[in-house]
């Protein structure tokens, strides 16, 4: 191992929590280099976890997948924000766990998943039961657990075996 990759064992990793830093802070040189001691720590704390490298199939599907995300994030964040501004007058709709069999195995794809469902308002990843292959996730507003389902398995999932497996 050379000493650059002792350094900065995941560039990626790195190079993407600077970037994160930036957009969150304003930019001046103080966080430019508050940012890059940070990835940089993070960066070897991630040696310590030994994660699995993720290995990308296909490059297409991420694109479409992006793109997905992207707008299912500005979707949900209009209809949580209706909802609340609505006073939880909606309807008979309700919050609820719901438990979906996953088909994915690979970690790095799980856990892309994972981030993808947190990051999108009105659902959030609890656990995941490695051995059965099932998610239970939290929906903020229930309508129907078939459609959910299907929305999970075959809108994000699908891309993500695509890409990974």
């Amino acid at each position: 191992m050379t000493s650059l990759s002792r350094l900065v064992p995941y560039p990626l990793l790195s190079l993407s929590l600077v970037l994160m830093w930036l957009l969150l802070t304003r930019f001046s040189l103080g966080h430019l280099l508050l940012g890059s001691g940070i990835a940089l720590v993070a960066g070897r704390a991630m040696v310590a976890l030994q994660p699995e490298k993720p290995r990308i199939r296909r490059w297409a599907p991420v694109f479409r997948l992006v793109g997905i995300v992207s707008l299912d994030i500005i979707r949900s964040n209009a209809a949580v924000a209706l909802l609340i501004l609505n006073g939880g007058r909606h309807g008979g709709r309700r919050s609820a766990f719901l438990r979906i069999p996953l088909r994915l195995r690979s970690q790095p794809a799980l856990a892309l998943l994972a981030i993808i469902l947190t990051a999108t308002p009105g659902t959030a990843w609890l656990e995941h039961d490695a051995e059965a292959g099932v998610l239970l996730l939290h929906v903020f507003d229930m309508k129907d657990e078939a459609e959910w389902i299907a929305l999970i398995r075959d809108r994000y999932e699908a891309l993500l075996l695509e890409i990974f497996e």
